[in-house]
Protein backbone atom coordinates (compact mmCIF):
# COMPACT_ATOMS: atom_id res chain seq x y z
CA UNK A 1 0.00 0.00 0.00
CA UNK A 2 1.43 3.40 -1.05
CA UNK A 3 2.65 5.32 1.96
CA UNK A 4 0.32 8.24 1.26
CA UNK A 5 -2.55 5.96 1.39
CA UNK A 6 -1.44 5.10 4.91
CA UNK A 7 -1.20 8.58 5.96
CA UNK A 8 -4.58 9.60 4.61
CA UNK A 9 -6.14 6.33 6.49
CA UNK A 10 -4.24 7.22 10.12
CA UNK A 11 -5.95 11.33 9.78
CA UNK A 12 -9.44 10.04 8.95
CA UNK A 13 -9.36 7.58 11.82
CA UNK A 14 -7.68 10.44 14.14
CA UNK A 15 -10.18 12.89 13.06
CA UNK A 16 -13.09 11.07 13.83
CA UNK A 17 -11.87 10.06 17.19
CA UNK A 18 -11.09 13.33 17.97
CA UNK A 19 -14.95 14.24 16.37
CA UNK A 20 -16.29 11.55 19.09
CA UNK A 21 -14.09 13.23 21.84
CA UNK A 22 -15.53 16.69 20.57
CA UNK A 23 -19.13 15.33 20.73
CA UNK A 24 -18.97 13.68 24.50
CA UNK A 25 -17.38 16.85 25.56
CA UNK A 26 -19.71 18.70 24.25
CA UNK A 27 -23.06 16.91 24.91
CA UNK A 28 -24.07 17.32 28.68
CA UNK A 29 -24.41 14.21 30.43
CA UNK A 30 -27.97 12.66 31.29
CA UNK A 31 -29.30 12.91 35.16
CA UNK A 32 -29.26 9.83 36.98
CA UNK A 33 -32.62 8.63 37.78
CA UNK A 34 -32.29 7.00 40.76
CA UNK A 35 -35.80 5.11 41.73
CA UNK A 36 -37.83 5.96 44.97
CA UNK A 37 -37.31 4.20 48.53
CA UNK A 38 -40.47 2.23 49.39
CA UNK A 39 -42.86 4.16 51.45
CA UNK A 40 -42.91 2.70 55.22
CA UNK A 41 -45.52 0.17 56.20
CA UNK A 42 -48.44 1.38 56.74
CA UNK A 43 -49.99 -0.40 60.35
CA UNK A 44 -53.38 0.97 61.76
CA UNK A 45 -53.52 0.45 65.55
CA UNK A 46 -56.25 0.46 68.23
CA UNK A 47 -57.42 4.14 69.85
CA UNK A 48 -60.10 4.97 71.75
CA UNK A 49 -63.64 6.01 69.93
CA UNK A 50 -64.90 8.17 73.22
CA UNK A 51 -63.44 8.36 76.87
CA UNK A 52 -63.46 5.39 78.43
CA UNK A 53 -63.57 4.58 82.39
CA UNK A 54 -61.47 2.39 83.92
CA UNK A 55 -63.65 -1.00 84.49
CA UNK A 56 -65.45 -0.72 81.13
CA UNK A 57 -66.30 -3.78 79.35
CA UNK A 58 -64.94 -3.49 76.01
CA UNK A 59 -67.27 -3.56 73.01
CA UNK A 60 -66.52 -2.92 69.42
CA UNK A 61 -67.93 0.87 69.27
CA UNK A 62 -65.55 1.41 72.19
CA UNK A 63 -62.41 1.75 69.92
CA UNK A 64 -61.63 2.29 66.32
CA UNK A 65 -58.48 2.02 64.21
CA UNK A 66 -55.93 4.79 63.88
CA UNK A 67 -53.49 3.93 60.48
CA UNK A 68 -50.05 5.25 61.60
CA UNK A 69 -46.66 4.44 59.76
CA UNK A 70 -45.18 1.55 61.83
CA UNK A 71 -42.57 3.91 62.56
CA UNK A 72 -44.74 6.10 64.32
CA UNK A 73 -47.23 3.43 66.02
CA UNK A 74 -46.88 4.17 70.10
CA UNK A 75 -45.43 1.42 72.36
CA UNK A 76 -47.38 -0.90 73.13
CA UNK A 77 -50.37 -0.11 71.21
CA UNK A 78 -52.40 -3.15 69.60
CA UNK A 79 -52.69 -3.72 66.05
CA UNK A 80 -55.83 -2.67 64.57
CA UNK A 81 -56.51 -6.76 63.19
CA UNK A 82 -59.80 -8.59 63.12
CA UNK A 83 -58.70 -11.26 65.91
CA UNK A 84 -56.97 -8.55 68.11
CA UNK A 85 -60.46 -6.93 67.69
CA UNK A 86 -61.97 -10.14 68.28
CA UNK A 87 -59.99 -10.45 71.35
CA UNK A 88 -60.85 -7.18 73.30
CA UNK A 89 -64.24 -7.96 73.27
CA UNK A 90 -65.34 -8.31 77.08
CA UNK A 91 -62.27 -7.24 77.74
CA UNK A 92 -61.74 -4.90 80.98
CA UNK A 93 -60.40 -1.72 81.21
CA UNK A 94 -57.74 -1.39 83.54
CA UNK A 95 -57.04 2.10 83.25
CA UNK A 96 -58.71 5.45 82.53
CA UNK A 97 -58.54 5.94 78.25
CA UNK A 98 -59.53 9.28 76.74
CA UNK A 99 -60.95 9.56 73.73
CA UNK A 100 -58.42 9.00 70.67
CA UNK A 101 -55.59 7.60 73.22
CA UNK A 102 -54.40 4.12 72.19
CA UNK A 103 -55.42 1.59 73.79
CA UNK A 104 -52.00 -0.65 75.07
CA UNK A 105 -51.68 -4.25 75.70
CA UNK A 106 -51.16 -3.36 79.46
CA UNK A 107 -55.06 -1.74 79.59
CA UNK A 108 -56.34 -4.39 79.19
CA UNK A 109 -57.39 -7.51 81.05
CA UNK A 110 -58.88 -10.35 78.91
CA UNK A 111 -61.49 -12.41 79.72
CA UNK A 112 -59.44 -15.98 80.10
CA UNK A 113 -57.02 -14.00 82.03
CA UNK A 114 -56.04 -15.06 85.43
CA UNK A 115 -58.32 -13.21 88.34
CA UNK A 116 -60.52 -11.80 85.50
CA UNK A 117 -63.96 -12.77 86.68
CA UNK A 118 -63.21 -11.47 90.36
CA UNK A 119 -61.48 -8.02 88.88
CA UNK A 120 -64.72 -7.58 87.17
CA UNK A 121 -67.60 -7.69 89.71
CA UNK A 122 -68.12 -4.73 91.50
CA UNK A 123 -67.15 -4.51 95.71
CA UNK A 124 -69.67 -6.89 97.28
CA UNK A 125 -71.56 -8.48 94.59
CA UNK A 126 -71.89 -12.15 93.31
CA UNK A 127 -72.01 -13.48 89.98
CA UNK A 128 -74.72 -15.98 89.19
CA UNK A 129 -75.70 -17.94 86.08
CA UNK A 130 -78.87 -17.95 84.32
CA UNK A 131 -80.19 -21.00 81.93
CA UNK A 132 -81.63 -19.02 78.80
CA UNK A 133 -82.20 -20.77 75.06
CA UNK A 134 -82.37 -18.51 71.91
CA UNK A 135 -86.08 -16.96 72.89
CA UNK A 136 -85.44 -16.11 76.95
CA UNK A 137 -82.20 -14.66 75.47
CA UNK A 138 -82.99 -12.31 73.35
CA UNK A 139 -82.46 -14.11 70.22
CA UNK A 140 -78.50 -13.73 70.80
CA UNK A 141 -78.28 -9.84 71.06
CA UNK A 142 -77.53 -9.58 74.83
CA UNK A 143 -73.00 -8.81 75.17
CA UNK A 144 -71.60 -8.88 78.57
CA UNK A 145 -72.22 -5.19 79.98
CA UNK A 146 -75.81 -5.08 78.88
CA UNK A 147 -78.01 -4.07 81.50
CA UNK A 148 -81.13 -6.48 81.73
CA UNK A 149 -84.43 -6.93 83.61
CA UNK A 150 -85.57 -10.99 84.89
CA UNK A 151 -88.56 -11.97 83.69
CA UNK A 152 -90.48 -14.77 85.74
CA UNK A 153 -93.17 -16.40 84.14
CA UNK A 154 -94.97 -19.09 86.22
CA UNK A 155 -98.24 -21.53 85.69
CA UNK A 156 -100.17 -22.58 88.93
CA UNK A 157 -102.76 -25.24 89.47
CA UNK A 158 -106.09 -25.16 87.65
CA UNK A 159 -107.65 -27.00 90.10
CA UNK A 160 -106.52 -24.08 92.84
CA UNK A 161 -106.52 -20.90 90.46
CA UNK A 162 -109.19 -19.31 88.00
CA UNK A 163 -108.32 -19.56 84.13
CA UNK A 164 -107.67 -15.86 83.76
CA UNK A 165 -105.43 -16.28 86.26
CA UNK A 166 -103.46 -19.81 85.87
CA UNK A 167 -100.10 -18.29 84.15
CA UNK A 168 -98.62 -15.00 84.63
CA UNK A 169 -95.52 -12.82 84.33
CA UNK A 170 -93.75 -10.63 86.80
CA UNK A 171 -90.21 -9.04 86.73
CA UNK A 172 -88.38 -10.02 89.79
CA UNK A 173 -84.78 -8.34 89.11
CA UNK A 174 -83.77 -5.13 87.15
CA UNK A 175 -80.86 -3.66 85.79
CA UNK A 176 -78.28 -6.50 85.96
CA UNK A 177 -75.41 -6.29 85.23
CA UNK A 178 -74.06 -8.98 82.09
CA UNK A 179 -70.51 -10.30 82.80
CA UNK A 180 -70.84 -13.46 80.70
CA UNK A 181 -71.95 -15.33 78.09
CA UNK A 182 -71.85 -19.21 77.91
CA UNK A 183 -67.91 -19.35 79.10
CA UNK A 184 -66.92 -17.12 76.87
CA UNK A 185 -66.89 -13.30 78.89
CA UNK A 186 -66.65 -12.07 75.14
CA UNK A 187 -68.29 -8.73 74.97
CA UNK A 188 -69.63 -8.52 70.88
CA UNK A 189 -69.58 -11.47 71.01
CA UNK A 190 -73.39 -12.68 70.87
CA UNK A 191 -75.76 -14.73 72.41
CA UNK A 192 -75.18 -17.55 69.23
CA UNK A 193 -71.65 -17.80 70.38
CA UNK A 194 -69.42 -20.02 67.80
CA UNK A 195 -71.12 -20.41 64.99
CA UNK A 196 -72.96 -23.87 65.49
CA UNK A 197 -73.50 -23.52 68.82
CA UNK A 198 -76.50 -22.73 70.86
CA UNK A 199 -76.37 -20.39 73.84
CA UNK A 200 -77.00 -21.68 77.23
CA UNK A 201 -76.33 -19.71 80.17
CA UNK A 202 -75.78 -15.85 81.20
CA UNK A 203 -74.13 -14.70 83.66
CA UNK A 204 -75.33 -11.80 85.84
CA UNK A 205 -73.97 -9.15 88.45
CA UNK A 206 -76.41 -9.76 91.48
CA UNK A 207 -76.00 -8.60 95.14
CA UNK A 208 -75.78 -11.14 97.63
CA UNK A 209 -79.92 -10.64 98.27
CA UNK A 210 -80.40 -10.10 94.44
CA UNK A 211 -78.25 -13.97 93.70
CA UNK A 212 -80.68 -16.02 96.46
CA UNK A 213 -83.54 -14.00 94.80
CA UNK A 214 -82.55 -14.94 91.10
CA UNK A 215 -81.90 -18.83 92.44
CA UNK A 216 -85.28 -18.92 93.60
CA UNK A 217 -86.78 -17.81 90.73
CA UNK A 218 -85.21 -20.41 89.00
CA UNK A 219 -87.12 -23.17 90.41
CA UNK A 220 -90.04 -21.51 90.51
CA UNK A 221 -90.76 -21.06 86.38
CA UNK A 222 -89.27 -19.81 83.22
CA UNK A 223 -86.69 -16.90 83.35
CA UNK A 224 -86.74 -14.39 79.84
CA UNK A 225 -84.13 -11.40 80.03
CA UNK A 226 -85.46 -8.35 78.55
CA UNK A 227 -82.58 -5.54 77.50
CA UNK A 228 -82.92 -2.53 79.06
CA UNK A 229 -82.16 0.93 77.59
CA UNK A 230 -78.56 2.76 78.99
CA UNK A 231 -79.86 5.94 79.77
CA UNK A 232 -83.33 4.20 80.98
CA UNK A 233 -85.00 5.61 84.28
CA UNK A 234 -84.54 3.17 87.80
CA UNK A 235 -86.89 0.94 87.92
CA UNK A 236 -90.36 1.39 89.63
CA UNK A 237 -92.33 -1.43 90.79
CA UNK A 238 -93.77 -3.68 88.13
CA UNK A 239 -97.40 -5.37 88.59
CA UNK A 240 -98.09 -8.83 88.36
CA UNK A 241 -99.42 -9.57 84.57
CA UNK A 242 -102.18 -12.67 84.60
CA UNK A 243 -103.23 -14.06 81.47
CA UNK A 244 -106.61 -12.79 81.62
CA UNK A 245 -104.69 -9.66 81.59
CA UNK A 246 -102.98 -10.25 77.99
CA UNK A 247 -106.00 -12.17 76.47
CA UNK A 248 -109.58 -10.44 76.49
CA UNK A 249 -110.71 -14.32 75.10
CA UNK A 250 -109.50 -15.76 78.45
CA UNK A 251 -111.64 -13.33 80.29
CA UNK A 252 -114.10 -13.49 78.53
CA UNK A 253 -114.57 -17.11 78.78
CA UNK A 254 -114.27 -16.66 82.92
CA UNK A 255 -117.13 -14.74 83.00
CA UNK A 256 -119.14 -16.81 81.05
CA UNK A 257 -118.06 -19.74 82.51
CA UNK A 258 -119.05 -19.18 86.26
CA UNK A 259 -119.72 -17.17 88.72
CA UNK A 260 -116.62 -15.94 90.45
CA UNK A 261 -116.71 -15.25 94.05
CA UNK A 262 -113.72 -13.42 95.96
CA UNK A 263 -113.31 -14.78 99.32
CA UNK A 264 -111.29 -12.43 102.10
CA UNK A 265 -110.18 -14.21 105.25
CA UNK A 266 -108.24 -11.20 107.03
CA UNK A 267 -105.47 -10.66 104.84
CA UNK A 268 -105.87 -13.28 102.46
CA UNK A 269 -107.55 -13.48 99.49
CA UNK A 270 -108.56 -15.85 97.07
CA UNK A 271 -111.50 -16.38 94.43
CA UNK A 272 -114.06 -19.21 93.98
CA UNK A 273 -115.76 -20.02 90.84
CA UNK A 274 -119.05 -21.42 90.81
CA UNK A 275 -119.75 -23.47 87.60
Amino acid sequence: MPLRAIVIALILVTAAALGTIAYQLATPPRPVVLAAPPAPPTTGYLVAARELPAGTLLRDQDFTGNPAPGSTMPDGALVDRPEVRASLRGALLRRYVEAGAPVTAGDVLRSHDRGFLATVLAPGTRAVTIGVDQVSGVAGLIWPGDLVDVILTQEFDPAQVSLAKRVLSETVLTGLRVIAVDQDIVQGGSLAGTAGRATKTVTVQASADEAERLTVAQHLGHLALAVRAVVDAPASDQAVVYGGDVSPAMAHAMQTGGTRIQVIEGEHRSEVTFQ
